[in-house]
């Protein structure tokens, strides 16, 4: 309960903040640059540093990485068919395509499934959801943030800079040592920066009356982010590689959650479509407070 508070608190207060004038007009830019090169890295720093790595949480770890391109070819084929500009397409492959596996996945892993699943929402988040989006997630976004002919040099090196990669490199080199207490706090309340930040940031960028020219590919998104990619990554897993149990359970659960803040973040620096991402995430979290008991139920039965 507490999250929601946060979440709606954090999301209101944005949408004041930009009525109110009291901002300046860039500052939803500043903000969404604190979150890409400190929110994000120490967020990384802390989680993946932490991981007990094991063969039999590979599944998991592949869900992000699946959707991702399943939601990529989706949106491919949709924007053929519906003629959706560069700019959308990309920006619904990046907020279609991946999930909120951390403030949202986590808390609700612990209510639906109990603490001792933790550990794959958050193997699930950083191996998966943040690793996709520090590599591929970039990709995309140089991809479709220009009509121009992308360089592969130049692609390569916007990843390698990217400072949320950097951070998963070195907190992977890192894992055989232990932090000292003060740079683990420091690094968890930097990580806790993220979401009160980037909502307010969303919330600052949102637009209710975005939502006429822009209800068709927001409805498409939320429909594939919140019921088609998670029953696809069900078949896949359960019907193709033969997953079952809890940990099929909590995997399928993390991929219904709503579109990722992060990804939205990326999306909206790399100008795919703001308004639309702006409504993709301020919609479609909250909507997914209604479905995520939905696919809970369903699951149940596996």
């Amino acid at each position: 309960m507490n999250n929601y508070l946060l979440l709606g608190a954090c999301f209101l207060l944005g949408i004041l903040l930009r009525r109110s004038g009291r901002l300046p007009d860039n500052a939803a830019a500043s903000l969404n640059g604190f979150v890409v090169h400190i929110s994000l890295p120490a967020l990384t720093l802390t989680y993946v540093h932490g991981l007990k790595l094991d063969t039999s949480l590979i599944l998991p770890a592949l869900m992000a990485w699946a959707m991702f391109g399943i939601g990529c070819g989706f949106f491919w084929l949709a924007a053929r068919a519906l003629g959706f500009s560069r700019a959308t397409t990309g920006g619904l492959m990046l907020t279609g395509g991946l999930a909120n596996t951390s403030f949202i996945g986590l808390p609700m892993i612990e209510t639906f499934y109990g603490p001792q699943f933790l550990g794959f929402g958050i193997l699930i988040d950083q191996l998966g959801s943040y690793f996709v989006l520090s590599t591929l997630g970039i990709l995309v976004a140089s991809l479709y943030s220009s009509g121009r002919s992308i360089n592969a040099k130049s692609v390569i090196r916007k990843i390698v800079r990217f400072t949320p990669f950097q951070a998963f490199v070195l907190a992977v080199l890192l894992m055989p040592f232990e932090y000292p207490m003060w740079l683990d706090d420091l690094l968890r309340r930097l990580g806790a920066t993220l979401v009160p930040i980037a909502l307010v940031s969303l919330g600052y960028q949102l637009h209710l009356s975005h939502v006429r020219g822009k209800a068709y590919a927001l409805t498409v998104g939320l429909v594939f982010k919140l019921a088609v990619a998670p029953a696809l990554i069900l078949l896949l897993f359960a019907g193709v590689l033969g997953a079952k149990g809890q940990v099929l359970s909590v995997t399928v659960f993390e991929a219904a959650m709503g579109p990722m803040i992060g990804a939205g973040i990326v999306a909206i620096d790399h100008e795919l479509d703001p308004p639309l991402l702006t409504l993709m995430v301020g919609v479609g979290i909250p909507l997914s407070f209604l479905t995520l008991p939905v696919w809970w139920h369903l699951l149940s039965f596996l």
